[in-house]
């Protein structure tokens, strides 16, 4: 039960709350087992046997017996005095009185239990959020987001489940347990241990029920994963299914997966429906075989340990058992499934892929001198993306990177703020191997300006100070002047205030893209990296937006990757990348000279001057 083990670990900070819960929890069930103890002298005293009462109980005792004999006694004395309906009165006053409490207590148990449960649930969705932010990219790269998302959404509510369930077999039904059961062999600790042989049975068929619950409800929850993955990309593919004419094929996928996730939920449901009716069947199983023995020891056996009122309440306090019993059987299994959810959860909590950083890192503030790449290979699993890369830029100087798709451009990039390790070779600034530096620190010095605008469903002020806590309204304005936003900003009602919708929607491509660069004008970097940042624009969009990445990058030092090569000719160096390899580099008209490649790829984009 490892990952029962995790669990109570999370409860760790909530011990206060736990011990509350433990306290309310057994004065309920005290409270419970007085209700119903009253039914002997209740027996008793409408039957007239006065069995229970002795003569003279002498001193009060603070023990069971004590206060039995004691009530018991005032019970036969306001019988004698004023009739036995006004004792049958007295004893229903004081099962109301032990009902109430019960559930008062009860109800304070489950007050304290809210921040139990609630806040172990926020401690697993504040990790799995914060593990997301901390994995590299590698890791999503190989996952589907629709598979982490069920993880973070459907597998974090199973838990939640099973941790409720866990709380009650931790604190509230072991408690009900141990006070009923230690009551029934204080009455007749014989009939108690005869009784009790049925239950190593019972436990045995619910424990192989839970354990074939657990293996079908990862394989659902794997499932459901699959079909959110679906359902995500859809979603973000929609103009292309519909232009593809590809709704058919789509729709057949789904219900192949939806399908799937049916037949699987069906399983889970009916093992985890079978588990309350079994243990109902075999808890009268067990009833009914007290009661045949306690009979047979009452009426053939003549055993006077106890009397019939007291057998009887001997068989309503075990009815309360069962009650506990049963919830701990459907628990079992709700656990069972939590179980399965939390290894699902834990697969990305354990994951050791992140970015790692050495005990006392470097801090650096500013960027001083040059980025060196040096010797650099990198793989993706078997297949080099990278090969020997050697590459200095100054501090001040523009280098742009050109080439095919899957040259590696933008892998080499991502290389330099660490979203990804350097395998062979290494990467320097300032003369040190940013492995030593703190991340942090690292990626401090550097802004990025991609070819997907990546916005939150915010305002404009809010997208572009992101990252910038103590931005002022006057630096916002300022940084939006420079990447050229200002224009569309103020033809907007709410103006900064505007909300952009998701992932920016709400905005056209251009206007995007000038929001992603005054977001990097405010970050105020000394190392800029725009990766393909105007490719995706119209030409208006593109002039405008190219004018605003020129004040950028004035006094940055920048590392370009240019899809159209006319936005690069003014670049200190241009390399150009070939099968993870650079096999040219030099300034725009040095390249030309040398009818290489470089030339060819010009000439493509009608650029060859």
């Amino acid at each position: 039960m490892n990952s029962f083990a995790v669990i109570v670990r999370y409860l760790a900070p909530f011990k206060k709350y736990a011990f509350l819960n433990i306290v309310l929890n057994a004065l309920g069930t005290a409270f419970s087992l007085f209700s119903f103890t009253m039914f002997i002298p209740f027996l008793d005293t409408l039957f007239n046997t006065n069995s229970g009462v002795v003569a003279d109980p002498g001193k009060f005792e603070w023990s069971y017996r004590s206060f039995m004999d004691h009530f018991n006694y005032q019970v036969y004395l306001i019988g004698e005095e004023h009739g036995k309906f006004h004792a049958l009165l007295f004893l229903g006053g004081a099962v109301l009185f032990g009902a109430f409490f019960r559930n008062f207590f009860a109800y304070m148990g489950s007050f304290f239990m809210a921040p139990i449960s609630n806040g172990t649930v926020m401690q697993f969705q504040r990790r799995i959020y914060n593990k997301i932010l901390d994995l590299p990219l590698r890791y999503f790269s190989e996952s589907k987001k629709g598979d982490i998302l069920s993880r973070f959404t459907s597998d974090v509510q199973e838990i939640r489940a099973s941790i409720s369930g866990s709380l009650d077999m931790l604190f509230k039904d072991p408690i009900q347990i141990i006070v009923f059961l230690s009551y029934m062999i204080y009455t007749s600790w014989e009939l108690t241990c005869v009784s009790f042989l049925v239950l190593p049975f019972i436990a045995i068929v619910i424990g192989r029920i839970g354990k074939s619950l657990k293996d079908t409800s990862g394989k659902g929850q794997a499932a459901a994963g699959e079909m959110l993955t679906i359902m995500e990309e859809t979603l973000g593919g929609l103009r292309i299914i519909k232009a593809f004419v590809a709704e058919g094929k789509m729709k057949e996928r789904f219900k192949k997966i939806n399908d799937k996730v049916y037949r699987l939920q069906n399983k889970i449901m009916r093992k985890h429906s079978l588990a309350s009716p079994l243990s109902e069947f075999l808890g009268i199983l067990a009833f009914t075989f007290i009661l045949v023995i306690g009979g047979y020891l009452i009426l053939v056996k003549g055993d006077n340990s106890f009397t019939s009122s007291e057998f009887i309440a001997y068989l309503v306090i075990f009815t309360q058992i069962l009650n506990p019993a049963k919830d701990l059987a459907r628990t079992f299994n709700t656990i069972q499934k939590g179980m399965a959810s939390l290894d699902r959860v834990n697969a990305i909590l354990d994951d050791m892929s992140t970015v790692p950083e050495i005990e006392k890192p470097v801090r650096i503030n500013d960027f001083n001198s040059s980025i060196e790449f040096r010797n650099v290979s990198f793989r993706y699993n078997e297949k080099y993306v990278l090969r020997n890369i050697n590459l200095k830029i100054e501090k001040g100087k523009t280098v742009a990177l050109v080439g095919q798709s899957g040259s590696g451009k933008s892998t080499l990039v991502d290389l330099l703020p660490r979203f990804w390790d350097v395998e062979e070779g290494e990467i320097l600034i300032d003369g040190i191997n940013i492995k030593n530096y703190k991340l942090s620190d690292l990626r401090a010095l550097m802004g990025n300006v991609n070819q997907e605008s990546i916005l939150f469903n915010d305002t404009i002020r809010n997208n572009i100070a992101f990252g910038v806590e103590s931005a002022t309204d006057e630096e916002v304005t300022a940084a939006a002047q420079v990447a050229n936003a200002t224009d569309f900003i103020k033809e907007k009602i709410e103006g900064y205030d505007y909300t952009v919708g998701d992932r920016g929607g709400k905005l056209s491509g251009g206007q995007r893209q000038r929001i992603s660069i005054a977001r990097a004008v405010l970050k105020n970097p000394p190392i800029l990296i725009l990766d393909e940042a105007t490719s995706a624009l119209d030409t208006e969009s593109e002039r405008l937006v190219q004018d605003a990445l020129v004040n950028l990058m004035k006094n940055r030092t920048s590392i370009v990757i240019a899809h159209r090569l006319s936005t690069i000719r003014n670049a200190d160096e241009i390399c150009v990348l070939q099968n993870g390899e650079i096999i040219e580099r030099g300034r725009h008209d040095e390249l030309l000279a040398q009818n290489g490649t470089y030339k060819k790829l010009c000439e493509l984009q009608g650029f060859g001057n």
